[in-house]
């Protein structure tokens, strides 16, 4: 596999960054604010730096989103369109009597409705918070409790399936919006009401420190935190956009991920529609031809989509892909889990460019190390910095943090100060403090820093496995596994070895056409064992239908071990799947 993929002139050369490493060093947040126009009279808001701006600056007949229904429904709506839109949504939350800094619950599928909602509550001044439409009772109930839920924006089908038991236990709860044009008794119709409200509203004057956006994140103690973040996360979603996915005015671009989680959020929504692009939104779920059908049909330009469906894409082979038209795209970008380097080599072929792997997370609200369109892309690499953004690999001492040289593993590391980055964690400040050691934020992941300033994942700092005093990072052993044309997704982790300390033991999911035998495990061994050495391959390969994931797609390696060993799961709101 070849170690880097250069970057030759053309398509796939940055039009908003033609020499990261001098903007790097050059860079001030004044640069970023560039991007904005702050309220009239003072403030800040990201409603309106997505939308009204724009309006008001003549940009009201461009389309804002294009949106694709399950079957053949399809809606555009243009930046004027969504102002009028969002402006009623914003009308009819102050009529009800919400008040500045109220929250706001969401909780359905990739509707144009979701996308006023959030953007019409940002505009009123209040808080905005995704659920994922796919989550149990439970998990909404315990999210909706945490955040204090003033107000819910549901489907009929989803309030009676997952609500309506326990509604009026949710003593906060004062308003529930049903999309369409039908509601249960007690909960207000949304369709009708948007008709009479009026389609202007003025733009609450909300300052850089006020809460805008809640996202809950799993926690290992069972219990989901919720990461607060500001309207000053505008400002780095505004430059992040524009110099890690290429995010100009104008450009087609398609964000795959679903807005209950923060990816969806802060790329899916807040940074295209503030960078004037027109966004897809796909109501569907994965499907390759439809995807493929998409992209050309649509003349997609920027792609941001998630390990899971590159490797989907990639199972499914060269050949399904050749039929279609990618000659719009010019940039590939993927989030959600490291991207193996065998998926980037891949899209290479066969997209004529290699996915740009990123990395960030929940907490940081935003990109923080990426591969970006002017550099050399190093397969499996999360890249550089991003502008603005100090990392470093630390170690933690019984008197706080001792920062690593290059090549030496340890804690991933940020230096606070980034406009997008958490004010807290929602009613748990001490948890929240406890992020920060020695002038660090420490994420909590484990990774290495090359001669060439990349970084590299090597796992969370729970899944990193001691055998035989080497440590092993899951995600290079995953790797491995998945380069053999049988293994479609592996989930690696260490078991206890009176021998060894702990051995790797790995679950895979098979690709299409292959059955579990002994002479398969055997074979997938063999392989590990030739590209990783016999001290790092798996020592048992066990194959399941299904691996346990989040919604966002990564592999639940901590519920793996903790149903291998008999602990407490935790939190598995957000399991997607399971094993079987």
């Amino acid at each position: 596999m070849p170690s880097t993929i250069r970057k030759e002139s053309g398509r796939t050369r940055s039009a908003s960054l033609p020499d990261p490493d001098k903007t790097r060093k050059s860079f001030t947040w004044k640069d970023a604010e560039r991007l904005l126009d702050s309220l009239p009279g003072g403030g800040l808001n990201i409603a309106f730096e997505a939308v009204d701006r724009h309006v008001r600056a003549g940009y009201g007949g461009q389309t804002a989103i294009r949106w694709l229904g399950k079957g053949d429904a399809r809606e555009e709506i243009t930046y004027a369109d969504l102002a009028a839109r969002t402006s009623r949504f914003a009308n009819l939350l102050m009529a009800h009597g919400l008040e500045r800094g109220d929250s706001v619950f969401a909780l359905m599928g990739r509707v144009p409705d979701l996308y006023v909602a959030a953007l019409g509550t940002l505009k009123a001044g209040l808080v905005f918070t995704p659920l994922f439409s796919a989550f149990g009772p439970e998990p909404i109930r315990t999210r909706m409790e945490i955040g204090a839920a003033k107000v819910l924006v549901t489907t009929e089908a989803l309030y009676r399936r997952k609500i309506a038991a326990w509604r009026d236990e949710i003593a906060t709860l004062k308003l529930v919006l049903i999309v369409g044009e039908a509601a249960p008794e007690g909960c207000v119709v949304l369709g009708p009401a948007m008709a009479a409200a009026s389609p202007e509203f003025e733009v609450a004057q909300t300052q850089p420190e006020d809460r805008a956006l809640i996202h809950f994140t799993s926690g290992t103690t069972g219990k989901p935190k919720g990461a607060v973040h500001v309207h000053e996360a505008v400002v780095y979603h505004a430059i992040s956009g524009r110099y890690a996915l290429e995010l100009v005015p104008g450009r087609v671009y398609w964000c795959t991920a679903d807005p209950g989680w923060v990816t969806g959020t802060s790329y899916g929504i807040i940074s295209p529609l503030v960078n004037r692009v027109t966004m897809i939104v796909d109501e569907a779920e994965f499907d390759l031809e439809r995807w493929y059908e998409t992209i050309k049909r649509e003349k997609v330009e920027v792609w941001y989509s998630a390990p899971t469906a590159i490797r989907m894409m990639m199972r499914a082979g060269a050949e399904a892909a050749a039929p279609y038209d990618f000659s719009s795209l010019r940039f590939l970008a993927s989030v959600g889990e490291p991207l193996n380097p065998e998926a980037v080599v891949w899209s290479n072929k066969v997209f004529g460019m290699p996915f740009h792997d990123n990395w960030w997370q929940t907490e940081t609200g935003g990109i923080m190390i990426a591969n970006l369109a002017a550099e050399d892309v190093h397969p499996g690499s999360m890249g550089k910095p991003m502008p603005g953004i100090t990392a470093g690999i630390l170690k933690r001492t019984e008197s706080g943090v001792e920062e690593l040289d290059t090549g030496q593993i340890g804690e991933l590391a940020l230096r606070p100060g980034w406009p997008s980055m958490m004010r807290t964690y929602l009613h748990e400040q001490a948890r929240y403090e406890k992020c920060f050691v020695g002038g660090w934020y420490l994420t909590g992941d484990l990774a290495m820093r090359d001669p060439g300033g990349r970084f590299w994942f090597v796992g969370r700092a729970d899944d990193l496995i001691k055998t035989s005093g080497h440590l092993v990072g899951p995600f290079e052993v995953e790797s491995a596994l998945i380069e053999h044309e049988a293994v479609a997704e592996a989930g690696v982790i260490g078991v206890p070895d009176e021998t060894a300390g702990e051995v790797i033991k790995a679950y895979v999911t098979l690709t299409p056409g292959f059955e579990p035998c002994e002479e398969l495990e055997r074979a997938i061994r063999g392989h590990t064992r030739k590209t990783l050495g016999p001290a790092v391959a798996p020592r048992e390969i066990v194959f399941r239908n299904t691996l346990p994931k989040t919604r966002s797609g990564k592999i639940m390696r901590r519920l793996l071990k903790a149903r291998e060993l008999g602990l407490p799961e935790g939190d598995i709101s957000t399991l997607e799947s399971d094993e079987t």
